[in-house]
């Protein structure tokens, strides 16, 4: 079992916080701006997700971003794409961040600072999404590196908002602003930038308020669905990704 002191400084790109009453606010950065994504964060936020989860102190979870966007910038930095160990090493990590997500067995909260134009997943696997005006969901980088989206985006996006709707925000790389994604069911509520995490902590407290027990369970309850949709999809999904990432690689060295 995890202890708060052992891991709260122990992850570069996320800042920790908790209160007494056990709300964990987990604040996604690079050098305290905005996140900019690359191969290290992926391979950071298994092990970041795994210790919140195994954290029993934690009553209720906020995931947020930082600056002003919660996730809009991937760098290649740390990625190996095109040899079968490098993929191996990405399909691991893409299928243990989703699971870790849901073995965090307490409420999630998702506040949506701005802009979401890759791993969407990660906020569609939690239980409450706030948003600002400012936010809007894209799937950009896989169609722009010419891979399949097989992260989980491909099974998440089509449970949430429909099968057919999933699939062209998929395939178009279609924009949703926070209207629309209200409107289809992506996010819960638009709430002004400057009251976002103020009322994100509200919802928390009034979760951490509830019996220990009872807030877990729900959140283990909740999320049964969605389990079996990422143990049946995500792995299919990478592969999938891989394979198309390994056909890129072959034309570049064509053209080379």
């Amino acid at each position: 079992m995890a202890k708060f002191e052992t891991y709260r400084d122990a992850f570069p790109n996320a800042h920790l916080t908790r209160k007494d009453n056990g709300v964990l606010e987990v604040a996604l950065h690079t050098d305290g701006g905005k996140l900019v994504f690359n191969g290290h964060t992926h391979e950071q936020f298994v092990e970041l997700f795994h210790q919140i989860g195994e954290d029993r102190e934690n009553r209720a979870v906020i995931l947020t971003g930082s600056g002003d966007a919660f996730m809009d910038t991937i760098d290649a930095d740390g990625f190996d794409f095109f040899t079968p160990q490098g993929y191996d090493k990405i399909l691991r990590e893409g299928r243990k961040v989703l699971s870790n997500i849901l073995d965090i067995e307490v409420p999630m909260i998702t506040a949506l600072n701005g802009p979401v134009l890759l791993h969407s997943e990660y906020a569609l696997l939690t239980d409450i999404i706030l948003a600002t005006p400012q936010t809007v969901f894209q799937d950009k980088p896989h169609f722009e590196l010419g891979i399949v989206p097989g992260d989980g985006v491909h099974v998440l996006w089509p449970h949430v908002i429909g099968s057919v709707r999933g699939r062209y925000f998929l395939l178009t790389r279609q924009v949703l602003d926070a209207e629309t994604a209200k409107d289809y069911g992506v996010v819960n509520e638009i709430v002004p930038a400057d009251r976002l995490l103020a009322r994100a902590h509200e919802i928390a407290d009034g979760i951490a308020a509830l019996p220990p027990l009872t807030g877990r369970y729900t959140r283990i309850a909740l999320t049964q669905t969605l389990r079996r949709l990422i143990d049946e999809g995500t792995g299919y999904g990478l592969a999938l990704e891989g394979i198309s990432a390994a056909d890129v690689a072959r034309t570049f060295a064509a053209q080379a």
